[in-house]
This record gives structure tokens, C-alpha cells and sequence, in this order.
């Protein structure tokens, strides 16, 4: 059986793995979908698949695919982490991404991310990985060492690490992303006083914790906490690889780690999923309903069902932060309905889920029909199946949507769903958690659209009431998201962690939506500069979930009438074509701005010059408060 490995080595022998680079994502992600396989065999071949891939130029790559999106990674750390390459390289690759790697000194890591002029801050990088293992407090210790003394290397260690992400918050790009400490026993069966060694315990744990708190004060910091994944892996380390290569980490934890690091860029990047959707017979219960019945399915508290019940749990769990819920099942309709509804072990309801597609369709039909309910692209959705040739469609028919690959023991279904992080998010805003509650009212507004005449009407029954101000501290976060997130109507498709929503001049306005079937809350942002000439919007976004209602035009035409009312001779707007964002590109135009661009620009810039600006939509009501407090908590 030929391996993604095999199939690499022959693209790169034949001199072809450039032009073919497109492909080595569904190679990488086929080792990782493969059910039957061990832990430990994949990681072994995506990692040897990354060590072939360090080999690769990324600029042949670009000759050939110049749209292929390429960042820049640092990594430093205490010790060596030449074992963080080739992982990190695949992780990249699998997710379709091609990194540029620049590597700091050895044990340099203080140097490497302090000083503003450094070798790596020069080279600007997206993402930055600073391994730390625990010699950088045992090295600190004198030969013989007390508690005391380690605690005292834990607060030193803290400190500068303190003063990294001060560093980073202030000079650095991208994200920076730390580990925990692993404590090992060979540092604390060292203290053969078993109080002192609780103590230790305590003290080593003390300083993790203190070093996970430091993210709530630094937005561009993550840091991974590597207790689970040693807990998930094995032994933290190798003992060979420690003494004889200064290497922190066993292969297994290095392959973790690089992972979770991906995690934290994916997310930052606005690559999260929105929408997980879940198979049925043999993934939220056992047994088969068409051939078995309601009362011979399964999912509650028995050996035999509590996997699904235990996997039901979790998937509740995810709903309550944001993450939609759906269903594709080849089962009649009515007998799933009245499962979800009336069976008695089920955790998940027919409430839990925005779509339910049950039916004798190709799946990839279900899938596409419920990302068009939902109004996101396929690749927002996670696809969940026992069944391999189920997942095998979707692979090959909706490449972009990623496969969860559950196998045939369903106790390992909860470690695969969350294997990848596909919904992982910098934060959760509140609009996040009440995301079901939205899509609800959005099914209801679609019932109503069916009961009326014209589109028109429709939107005047709607009463849409839209409110346009400066965004309070704790609604950075939200318009973060949005910028993240958003890609249809994302004017420029920029991508804004927290920190830079407030800086390089910009004025950003917020935009919520509310009608007569409830708030949607904050689902749009303005980013404005006022100039000498005039003010600029740089950018602007609305979420998928509110458009074609005329929204976009009225908070377009009250940041018009804003401009006149202050005196200013022009507005300028830009907009820069993505691959998700093309149907916006009439819409500066469309509202009178006259293109205004030269002939190099890589975006294209409009200019209205306030003579006659359009009115709001009659059917809605917008109230604007250009000037409200921002500091306002």
C-alpha cells in the first residue's frame, strides 16, 4: 500500500513537489484520517512527511501556485528544537498553508524575543514558538538544591518570560505562543523528604498557572499548557535525547505541541469552523435506527451506549460556546425526528440542531444543502461519520470540509473530534454562545419570507432597527472575530487580532441588528481614519448571517451623511478582492463612489465626494452615535 510518505518521496525525487504542493494537503490529511491507525504511526510518518518537506524552497512553490498563502515562523527556546521542524513543516502543509522557517540561536530564546532588532523580529513572523522544557529552571539550581531554590529559579523564570511577552505586545508580530513546564520525576524524587517533594509540586504547578494567567494580560501570547498532552502522549521526554541532544522533549510531545501551536494560528488567522455536522447510527448512538427501531438504539448510561452518551455530552458542551450543530443521516425523516424529540437517553435535542438532514441523498448533498441554510461556505463545516465510505465522499467531493474519522470503538470518538481544534477561537464572545438562538430566529425569519409577497415587503414586516456607534472595551473582542471570521462581506479580507483593533489611527464603529425576532447583536464593524482631506474608511464588515437586507447601504449612508454634517470634503473607501469576498465588489460603486486608484495599487480605492449621498433604505431604521464614549464600560 503505497503512503503519503511514498507518494511524497516520488514527488520529490521527480522534481514535482512545488508544482504539486496543492496536493500535499490531502496526502498529510489522509494520514491523519486514517481510523485504524496508532498515535504513534501517525506521528512517526507526518513527521518524517515534514522532514522531507523542510527541503522544499517556498519560493518554487510560489512560482507555480502564487496565491498559496505563505507565512513566516519563528522558533527559539531554551534547548535544541531541531525536533520541532519537521512536525511543525507538516502541521503547516496539512492545513494548506507553506511556512517560511527562521530559526533562532541555540538557548538564545531572551535575546531572540527582547530585542526589537533581533535576527527573528526582523523577519516579522506570523507565528512564533518558544520551547521551554524544565532545565530552564533546574539549570538555574545549585548542585545540592533546595525547594527554595527552585522556587526562586520559578520566579526568575516568570519574570523574564513576563518581560517576553511585554516584548512581544510592544515590537512583536503575530502571535507568540509559550509552553508549560512538564515536572520530572527525576527532579522530584531527587527530594526524598516526601513533604518538601508536595511542596515542589505545588511550587512547580504555582509557576505553570501564573504563566497560563499571563495571556489575560498579553492578547498576542498563547500558551500551551502541555499537561494534557503529556497526559495523552506518554513520557514527556527522552532520556537519551535530553542528555545527549539538549532536547526538551520526547517526538511524540515535540508532534503535540507543533500541533496545538497550528491551532493557535489557524484560529488567529479566521480559519476556525462554524458548524460541526454529525452522523447518527453508530456516532450519537448505537445500532442502526431503520433496522433496529427507537427502542433498540442506545445512548445512555450502559457500557453499551455510554460512549455515545459520553460523545453526546461533549458535542453539547462545544454547542454552548457557538459551535452549530447539524445532522446528516441516511434514515427516514420522521423516525429521526421523533428520536431527537421523544427518545429517552438522548442529551442532544432537536433544538440543539440548525439543520437536520435526514434522507437517502449523497451526503455531500446534506452538507451542501445545510451550508446553504446557514449561508457559510462548505469549508466552515466539520463532517463527523463512523462510516468510511462516507467520509471517503465528502473527502473527495468537498475537499475543503474537513473529516473527523471515527472509528469502529466508540470510546475513542470524543478523542478524535477534538483531536484537531477546528473550533478553536482566541475567545468566546456572548454573541458566540447564543450563535443557535440566532440561526433560530433566522429559520423563523425564513418562514415569514415564505408567507410574504415581495422581498420588500418582507423587509418592512421585518421592522430591522440598526445601531451604529464606537465599540465599548469588552466588545474588542467580538469585532476581532468578526474580522476574523467574516469573509463574504470582509471588504479588504484583513485580519485583526484584539490588539490592533484600536491602533495605526483607526476609528472603529460597531454594528448591531435587531427586528422583530430578535437582537443579533454585534454583527458588523466600520474602521475609519480621519484625515486633513477627508476621512477614509479602511475597511468594513458584516456578518453573513444579516446580509441582503439593505444593512451594508444604510450604515453606508450614515457614515456619508456623518462626513457631510462635519464639513469634510470627501470619503475615501478601499477594497481589495479575496477568494471569498468577489460578490462585494460592486457594492463602494453601487452607493456612489467613483474609483480613485493608480495603476499599481494591488487594491482598489474609491472616493465619494459628498454631493449626493444616498438615503437608508426605507425599510430600515438606523441610529447612529458617531461620537458615544468608547472608554464607556
Amino acid at each position: 500500500m503505497t503512503t503519503a510518505l511514498d507518494e511524497l518521496r516520488t514527488l520529490h525525487r521527480t522534481g514535482r513537489l512545488a508544482a504539486a504542493y496543492p496536493d500535499v494537503a490531502p496526502l498529510l490529511t489522509g494520514v491523519t484520517d486514517a481510523a485504524d491507525r496508532t498515535e504513534e504511526q501517525t506521528v512517526d510518518e507526518l513527521t518524517r512527511c515534514g522532514s522531507l518537506l523542510t527541503r522544499l524552497n517556498p519560493d518554487d512553490v510560489l512560482a507555480h501556485h502564487p496565491h498559496t498563502p505563505v507565512l513566516t515562523v519563528a522558533v527559539t527556546g531554551h534547548s535544541t528544537t531541531a525536533q520541532l521542524t519537521d512536525p511543525l513543516t507538516a502541521e503547516l502543509a496539512r492545513h494548506g498553508l507553506l511556512g517560511r522557517l527562521v530559526t533562532g540561536d541555540h538557548g538564545a530564546y531572551l535575546r531572540d524575543l527582547t530585542d526589537e532588532h533581533g535576527e527573528l523580529r526582523r523577519h516579522r513572523p506570523e507565528l512564533t514558538v518558544c520551547v521551554l522544557g524544565a532545565d530552564a529552571v533546574l539549570e538555574q539550581l545549585p548542585p545540592p538544591w533546595t525547594v527554595d531554590d527552585a522556587e526562586q529559579a520559578c520566579a526568575r523564570l516568570l519574570d523574564q518570560l513576563r518581560d517576553v511577552a511585554d516584548a512581544h505586545t510592544a515590537h512583536g508580530t503575530g502571535v507568540l505562543v509559550l509552553n508549560t513546564l512538564p515536572l520530572p520525576r527525576g527532579a522530584t524524587h531527587q527530594i526524598i523528604d516526601q513533604r518538601q517533594r508536595a511542596l515542589l509540586g505545588a511550587v512547580w504547578r504555582e509557576f505553570n498557572a501564573r504563566l497560563l494567567r499571563l495571556t489575560a494580560g498579553h492578547p498576542a501570547l498563547a500558551v500551551v499548557d502541555l499537561d494534557p498532552l503529556v497526559a495523552a502522549t506518554g513520557p514527556a521526554t527522552d532520556a537519551r535525547l535530553a542528555l545527549y541532544t539538549r532536547s526538551a522533549f520526547s517526538a511524540a510531545v515535540f508532534a503535540a505541541l507543533a500541533r496545538e501551536a497550528v491551532h493557535v494560528l489557524r484560529a488567529r488567522r479566521g480559519m476556525t469552523k462554524k458548524c460541526l455536522v454529525l452522523d447518527l447510527d453508530h456516532t450519537l448512538w448505537d445500532g442502526v435506527l431503520a433496522e433496529d427501531g427507537p427502542d433498540g438504539i442506545t445512548c445512555g448510561p450502559t457500557p453499551q451506549g455510554e460512549p455515545y452518551a459520553a460523545l453526546q455530552r461533549v458535542v453539547k458542551q462545544l454547542a454552548a460556546q457557538g459551535v452549530l450543530l447539524a445532522v446528516s443521516s441516511k434514515n427516514d425523516p420522521g423516525p429521526v425526528q421523533d428520536v431527537l424529540a421523544h427518545h429517552p437517553e438522548m442529551t442532544l435535542r432537536a433544538e440543539d440542531f440548525v439543520s437536520v438532514q435526514a434522507g437517502w441523498d449523497p451526503k455531500d448533498t446534506a452538507l451542501r444543502t445545510i451550508a446553504g441554510q446557514l449561508g457559510i461556505a462548505t469549508d466552515a463545516l466539520v463532517f463527523a461519520d463512523d462510516n468510511p465510505a462516507e467520509r471517503a465522499l465528502i473527502r473527495h467531493r468537498l475537499p475543503d470540509t474537513p473529516v473527523v474519522p471515527l472509528g469502529t470503538e466508540p470510546a475513542w470518538h470524543i478523542t478524535r473530534l477534538l483531536a484537531d481544534g477546528w473550533f478553536d477561537t482566541p475567545h468566546v464572545t456572548d454573541e458566540d454562545r447564543g450563535r443557535t438562538e440566532q440561526y433560530r430566529d433566522a429559520a423563523a425569519r425564513a418562514r415569514m419570507r415564505g408567507t410574504t409577497g415581495s422581498h420588500e415587503e418582507y423587509l418592512r414586516e421585518l421592522g430591522i432597527v440598526v445601531r451604529i456607534s464606537p465599540p465599548r472595551p469588552h466588545e474588542l473582542l467580538r469585532v476581532s472575530q468578526l474580522s476574523l471570521r467574516t469573509n463574504q462581506f470582509n471588504l479588504t479580507g484583513e485580519r485583526l487580532p484584539p490588539e490592533r483593533i484600536l491602533t495605526e489611527g483607526r476609528r472603529p464603529l460597531t454594528v448591531r441588528v435587531s427586528d422583530r425576532y430578535g437582537d443579533s447583536g454585534l454583527v458588523g464593524a466600520l474602521f475609519t481614519r480621519q484625515t486633513a482631506d477627508g476621512l477614509t474608511i479602511d475597511n468594513m464588515l458584516l456578518s453573513c448571517r444579516v446580509l441582503a437586507r439593505g444593512i451594508e447601504d444604510g450604515c453606508l449612508a450614515a457614515v456619508l451623511a456623518h462626513a457631510r454634517d462635519l464639513g469634510l470634503p470627501a470619503v475615501r473607501a478601499r477594497y481589495r478582492a479575496t477568494r471569498g469576498n468577489g460578490r462585494a465588489s460592486g457594492f463602494y460603486p453601487s452607493l456612489g463612489f467613483v474609483p480613485d486608484t493608480p495603476g499599481d495599487s494591488p487594491e482598489t480605492l474609491f472616493r465619494h465626494d459628498l454631493k449626493d449621498i444616498p438615503a437608508p433604505p426605507g425599510h430600515l431604521t438606523v441610529e447612529a452615535d458617531f461620537e458615544g464614549d468608547a472608554d464607556e464600560s
